[in-house]
């Protein structure tokens, strides 16, 4: 698969190298998928209470090796220790808690009603397991985007395959440890494979039964497009472009300290994160000379427990870096910080020199629509600033682009707000904050457009990692139904009024009068 069957990984903020790893070969693939086919045929079969006692203690081990766990993130990532703490593990905690208490009854079977046609009948809806998941994640936060779909297949009675970004191979050894001596899980339930895209390339051969992808737009259409040839259902939950708009009755102080946040939160290394930054005009001014005031006060590359570390990997420098110079040539200002100055990395510099790979966090302003840095994703600590002057034509200009993962909406007319959030092209909408709706492990999430096809979190996400069964029981003994053959004149002529009075534009008196016939037919058999 590859020239070398190992690889290294470094830690982000010295460049020291802290980890090998060897790269499975496709045979050894093939053969992890057959373990986790093998355990996946007793899970299955698994009682509601057996697998919300996991998730328990899943949580529990969780919470005994609290420190250990945030430490592993921050040296994988670079990331400083709340982020670590309160973007990573701290949404882990909610949805296992949630699927914990809950998994029961999302996936009871469900009672549906049954037609008049269908009298007799019995209905319901039950969930089953789609059996083999493959769950491929990111490195920018790779406890959450890892754990969370992993205990959702496993809830759902899934066995798990598991590639962790070749990034942050330390936290995906973690995860998998959580799992490893619970001796009362079949062999094979969860297992971790590392290595680079090659790797999950041939995952997707071996023929899971569903790939659940977190990652760039990019590598979606590639893991979909293989899927495709075996006909493996995915989950895609890619990247975002995400609107903040700020309207003139906003909460001023509020949305600027929440814009800075939604900006340069871990560095600006995530989906959901505020990349398009539209403020009505009547208070642009303000809102910037906020802003600027607010990102001087942060704690910018200053150790674990700064605001902000340097970014997970040298090579995002150089994108980020790409999209502010681009702006800057066609007329963009820097609003923040004062002394910006760019620097592209050398590639043939020393992988020691190349890290840290720090980057002041930047603010700009009087910028054009067609630039990359408003239709590309960013990935970095950057707040692009544009204003407008009406409700429709902010609505219009957010929902321009290819993108649509998440937004955010800033008003105090509540009303006003919600009628934007419902117009906004995105999966998923804050009023008056901004990324915390991804860790409401209620709520479904994921995107429109190019961010993804389907949803997890909540019971929509449960349910996904499941197939659905249609069930009907006639309870009837009779020898003959009435659509059976042979068809007879007089069925015809009393279904053809039943349909024409029932579902045609009659009164209550002739709907009844025209179902009775039909009926009766029906008790005759």
């Amino acid at each position: 698969m590859t020239a070398k069957n190992y690889f290294l990984n470094y830690n982000p903020v010295t460049g020291e190298e802290i980890g090998k790893y060897s790269i499975p070969s496709q045979s050894e693939i093939i053969k992890a998928k057959k373990s986790a086919t093998e355990a996946s045929q007793f899970w299955k079969d698994s009682s509601f209470s057996k697998r919300s006692e996991l998730l328990k203690e899943i949580r529990k081990k969780i919470i005994a090796n609290l420190t250990e766990l945030i430490e592993t993130i921050c040296l994988d990532t670079g990331k400083v220790q709340l982020e670590a703490l309160m973007a990573d593990i701290y949404p882990s905690l909610e949805i296992l808690y949630y699927y914990e208490k809950n998994l029961a009854d999302i996936l009871q079977p469900e009672k549906r009603k049954t037609p008049l046609t269908a009298l007799g009948n019995k209905s319901w809806v039950e969930y089953y397991p789609r059996g083999v998941v493959a769950i491929i994640s990111p490195w920018n936060y790779p406890f959450q985007l890892s754990l969370v779909p992993i205990i959702t297949a496993i809830a759902a009675g899934n066995a798990v395959i598991y590639k962790p970004s070749e990034e942050t191979p330390l936290t995906g050894e973690k995860i998998a440890d959580l799992f490893a001596d619970i001796t009362r899980l079949p062999s094979g339930l969860l297992q971790i494979i590392q290595g680079p895209g090659e790797v999950g390339k041939g995952l997707i051969e071996s023929g899971p039964d569903m790939i659940f992808f977190t990652g760039s737009v990019a590598t979606g259409k590639k893991i979909m497009a293989q899927a495709a040839k075996k006909l493996i259902p995915v989950e895609l939950e890619l990247g975002g472009k995400d609107p903040f708009i700020v309207l003139k009755d906003a909460p001023l102080a509020r949305a600027a300290t929440g814009a800075v946040y939604g900006a340069f939160a871990n560095t600006g290394q995530l989906c959901v994160g505020a990349e398009r930054f539209y403020v009505q005009e009547e208070i642009a001014e303000e809102f910037k000379e906020l802003v600027k005031e607010k990102t001087k006060e942060l704690r910018v590359n200053q150790g674990p427990k700064g605001d902000i570390g340097p970014l997970t990997t040298p090579q995002q420098k150089n994108k980020i870096i790409e999209q502010v110079e681009e702006a800057l040539a066609k007329g963009a200002n820097i609003i923040e910080p004062d002394n910006f100055t760019s620097s592209l990395h050398d590639n043939n510099i020393s992988r020691e020199e190349a890290y840290p790979a720090e980057i002041q966090p930047v603010i700009l302003d009087n910028l054009e629509e067609d630039l990359k840095i408003l239709q590309e994703e960013t990935f970095g600590p950057v707040m692009p600033i544009l204003t407008f002057s009406s409700v429709d034509e902010v609505i219009q200009r957010a929902n321009n682009s290819h993108l649509g993962l998440n937004s955010s909406v800033w008003s105090k007319d509540r009303q006003l707000a919600r009628r934007i959030a419902r117009e906004l092209e995105t999966g998923n909408c804050m009023i008056n904050d901004v990324i915390k709706n991804v860790g409401n492990p209620y709520l479904p999430f994921g995107g429109v457009k190019m961010s993804g096809i389907g949803r997890y979190h909540g019971p929509e996400g449960l349910k996904n990692f499941s197939n659905t069964k249609s069930i009907m029981l006639n309870k009837s003994q009779a020898e003959k139904e009435l659509n059976w053959f042979p068809f007879k004149e007089e069925v015809y002529q009393d279904l053809k009024t039943y349909l024409e009075n029932y579902y045609g534009d009659r009164s209550l008196l002739e709907k009844i009068s025209g179902t009775i016939p039909l009926l009766l037919r029906f008790l005759k058999g």
